[in-house]
């Protein structure tokens, strides 16, 4: 299956240098470039990719803006990866929050760009190391959602735990004797429940309710 993607970023050059090394790859298409977040909206609009690569800091509207446009419209079916180069906590957490499902950082190896556009395609979250400590770190000390939580089902909480542990539908599947499917309704019913809008706002929900305790590491 080809991967449909949307490349925005206000830089030309840095945005025509991830559109090529995109559209080298076998099973990505890049069927749109844009350079401000209104355009980017506009582009989503139009083509419905499976992926928007978007940038932060964008004129017109910021890429937080466009990832709220987008996730608000078309909701889990056009997955948006942040791309920036501002390892800055408030991005991260607005980005979240917009609904965004995956945040990397531009110095990230371009294997890992293509490794992460096919991950969120494939409706995982993927975060970059540093981001996740520090989203833990952020979420932890954040009022418990135990009135939301107190919504979903035994199985529900079980799933939540385990996506938040990194796993994937099919490796969550495996371990509960479930299909794949079955799992992924399981994991957008606790979206709808919960009011949440992407992969990534699971796991740091269940980090905020405590329903992970996360490891003691080293900064």
């Amino acid at each position: 299956m080809t991967i449909k993607v949307v490349v925005a970023d206000d830089q030309a050059m840095v945005r025509a240098g991830f559109a090529a090394f995109l559209r080298a790859q076998p099973d990505i298409e890049v069927v749109a470039e844009a350079a401000d977040g209104v355009s980017a909206v506009a582009a989503a609009t139009e083509h419905r990719p499976d992926v928007v690569l978007m940038d932060i800091r964008m004129p017109e509207a910021d890429g937080i803006e466009a990832t709220r446009r987008i996730t608000e419209t078309f909701g889990s079916e056009v997955a948006v990866l942040i791309l920036t180069t501002f390892d800055l906590d408030e991005y991260v957490y607005s980005a979240l929050r917009a609904g965004a499902s995956g945040f990397l950082l531009k110095d990230t190896d371009p294997e890992d760009l293509v490794a992460a556009v096919r991950v969120i395609a494939a409706g995982e979250a993927l975060l970059a190391p540093t981001v996740t400590k520090r989203l833990i770190r952020e979420f932890t000390s954040a009022p418990v959602r135990t009135v939301l939580l107190a919504e979903l089902t035994k199985r529900e909480n079980e799933i939540m735990v385990l996506v938040a542990r990194g796993l994937a539908n099919n490796e969550i599947a495996d371990k509960l004797f479930l299909s794949a499917t079955t799992v992924k309704t399981h994991v957008n019913r606790v979206m709808a429940k919960l009011g949440l809008n992407s992969r990534a706002q699971v796991v740091a929900a269940a980090y905020e309710a405590g329903l992970v305790i996360p490891a003691r590491t080293a900064d």
